[in-house]
């Protein structure tokens, strides 16, 4: 088997691969870019640190029903850590031995470490989010306004993420109610100090703030020829735009903010961090996150 290959439960079931693993979980998961990424760390590690040297990732296709099967036979095949994306994040919450007080208050977890008794749970995403901003824009969230678009699973990352980091104003808005009511239920009691306000996307307050942090985390802009969550030349004026959308790397809402002059960034960069953060997790090392970054941009340019 090679960490490029798709794998499945029934491979899981025949493992005898030698070493310490890793691996991200999904349904797809056929396009990850966390293999090339963590792939690409471990061998820098490896490097100075010979303890790495038999560490692999691999990536693998589980489907959500068959999850509460999956992680106790990763667990009992020694699986070091595991990321997981899409559609397993909440699912996993309550099949895992603990979860970290942050990824409770996210309701969701992406990465899982392997202790005696089970895996025990973590939300890398708003590290990642939040490094990347800094990276890409250098915007720290203490202290910003934010204009949040979606209140999906991304979303409630994002705003816990800003509100622990002492934001100013949080303003969230989604193209639906009940969702979006369902989000600020959530994050209310973990406002502090800030101000959290909500409006739908199609009805914008004339009181939205300028010189926001603007952060999209719908997922319009996955396909390049869709138009973007908002008309940004119809909005106040925001001093920098963040799309959680990596792939394309310009979605139709930096394009939008190239357009008019504003420093803009999309999600790659949140990726990398987030990465790095797990792997930190799973091997208490410095993680080399630039070597990360170069294995998914060429890992994304040899696409067809």
């Amino acid at each position: 088997m090679r960490p490029d290959d798709t794998l499945t439960l029934d491979d899981l079931a025949r493992w005898s691969e030698p070493g310490t693993h890793l691996a991200v979980l999904g349904h797809p998961v056929k396009h990850s870019l966390s293999p090339p990424m963590h792939n690409a760390a471990l061998r820098a590690l490896a490097a100075h640190d010979a303890r790495f040297a038999a560490w692999r990732y691999w990536k693998f296709d589980i489907p959500p029903e068959r999850l509460a099967e999956a992680l106790p036979l990763f667990h009992a095949r020694g699986f070091a850590g595991l990321n997981l994306t899409i559609p397993h994040k909440v699912l996993a919450l309550d099949l895992i031995a603990a979860v970290a007080p942050a990824a409770r208050d996210i309701g969701a977890v992406n990465t899982l470490r392997h202790t005696p008794a089970g895996y025990e749970g973590f939300n890398t995403d708003g590290y990642g989010m939040a490094a990347a901003i800094a990276q890409e824009l250098g915007r720290p969230l203490a202290g910003a306004e934010v204009i949040l678009l979606g209140a999906g699973g991304a979303a409630r990352g994002a705003a816990v993420e800003c509100l622990r980091q002492g934001c100013r104003s949080l303003w969230i808005g989604n193209r639906s109610r009940g969702t979006l009511d369902a989000l600020m239920h959530q994050i209310r009691p973990l406002a502090g100090g800030a101000a959290v306000r909500d409006f739908l996307l199609g009805e914008p307050p004339p009181d939205l703030p300028t010189g926001a942090l603007l952060i999209n985390a719908t997922a319009s802009g996955l396909k390049a020829d869709e138009p973007p969550p908002i008309d940004l030349p119809c909005w106040p004026r925001p001093a920098c735009v963040f799309d959680m959308v990596y792939n394309p790397a310009r979605p139709p809402l930096l394009v939008a903010a190239e357009q008019l002059g504003l420093p803009n960034a999309n999600g790659l960069a949140m990726l990398v961090h987030q990465g790095a953060r797990a792997l930190g997790l799973w091997t208490g090392a410095a993680v080399p996150a630039e070597v990360m970054h170069l294995a998914a941009v060429t890992a994304l340019n040899l696409r067809p």
